[in-house]
């Protein structure tokens, strides 16, 4: 069937409220929607330099594409946008966040922090699942909404890392605080974005006297200006992070019992992991393959082929040995991890992806298995 266009032609009329500001790239406005009584933040690619605007509107073309990329409660929703090339401009419709920065919240409400922590953490480790950083972090571009959400906000310098190795300059230039010595190798990465969400952290607490916070020894480890010496990743922040809950009142001794035995035999059978490898963190796959493994095992002492199990939390190359693996540890942990909140679930990820860390880093062979502009 030959392709079609397929045309909406009705016009959408919305109601401007009033400016939000105006930046280098762009104007910001606050509209109304009085068919579904809905706020949006439009905004407009209006470069307050025109020498520039060519050059910067690829930068906001760029910004739609990684927009659309994202699904996340912790990161502005985009919901529509619209690009006229021909007249070098576009406009992005996002989600209307009513609220403040995360600087003022925090000096209004310094109890909040380790819950905005853990928050702003989860939404930049979303943006590192798809590979984007986000290279223009400051208290202004995390806003704090009034129901309690953090989201992070303004993506026009992101970049996705996949896309060159070429970072702009500009991006390194007046920074809000000391630079890491990244900079001096020409190097912006995931490393670079837990630097300074670190530091952000870092500085809102000393300013504002917040004794709070619970997280000081992995903000230490993210705020170091040598990259030898820091945390490398979102996914590294989180796992440490969850994995100081795990020891919570929450778990039994039966539980941890059952975690145990299950996160050894794993241990015991893994003997080399390539160092690429991405663990699964999907825990609702994690769950049907494990259960998959044991409805297929139920009847025998051990497991019969280990990959089996490993397959479910980890599915690059790895080397393994063929230890006994007793389905009766696989059944305990099974009945506990679905027995869990999915806090307690993404603790128990957190522990075991830790461990799993442990174990030795190699590249070995992969296993053989089976147009008009209005305002």
């Amino acid at each position: 069937m030959a392709e079609s266009i397929v045309k909406f032609l009705r016009q959408k009329d919305l109601v401007l409220k009033r400016d939000l500001g105006q930046g280098a790239s762009g104007r910001t406005v606050l509209l109304f929607d009085d068919v579904i009584n809905e706020y949006f933040v439009c905004k407009k690619y209006e470069p307050y330099d025109e020498a520039v605007r060519v050059e910067l509107f690829k930068n906001f073309v760029r910004e739609v594409k990684l927009l659309h990329m994202l699904n996340h409660p912790n990161v502005v929703r985009v919901f529509n946008y619209y690009l006229y090339p021909g007249h070098l401009t576009g406009y992005i419709l996002m989600e209307y966040i009513k609220g403040t920065d995360i600087e003022e919240h925090l000096q209004d409400s310094p109890e909040d922090v380790n819950e905005m922590f853990k928050q702003a953490v989860e939404g930049f480790n979303h943006l590192e699942k798809h590979g984007i950083l986000h290279r223009d972090l400051r208290p202004q571009n995390i806003l704090v909404g009034d129901n309690g959400l953090l989201k992070i906000i303004d993506l026009g310098f992101g970049k996705h890392t996949e896309s060159s190795a070429h970072f702009d300059k500009s991006v390194s230039l007046n920074w809000w605080c000391a630079p890491p010595n990244d900079f001096a190798d020409d190097i912006y990465n995931h490393a670079t974005d837990v630097y300074f969400l670190g530091m952000l952290f870092a500085e809102i607490i000393a300013e504002n006297g917040i004794d709070q916070f619970r997280y000081h020894e992995l903000m230490s480890r993210m705020c170091k200006k040598r990259p030898t010496a820091r945390i490398q990743s979102f996914a590294e922040v989180r796992t440490a992070m969850l994995a100081e809950g795990f020891e919570s009142p929450e778990f039994s001794d039966h539980d941890i019992a059952a975690y145990r035995a299950f996160s050894d035999a794993l241990d015991g059978i893994l003997i080399k992991v390539e160092h690429n490898a991405k663990y699964n963190q999907d825990v609702d796959d994690i769950v049907r393959k494990l259960d998959e493994v044991y409805k297929s095992t139920m009847l025998e002492k051990n497991i019969p082929h280990n990959p089996m199990v490993i397959r479910c939390f980890l599915p690059g190359s790895y080397y393994y040995r063929h230890n006994p693996f007793p389905v009766s540890v696989l059944k305990n942990f099974l009945i506990l991890f679905r027995a869990c909140s999915q806090s307690r679930q993404n603790i128990i990820l957190a522990n075991l992806n830790a461990k799993l860390d442990a174990v030795t880093r190699d590249d070995p062979e992969p296993l053989m298995d089976d147009d008009e502009v209005p305002f």
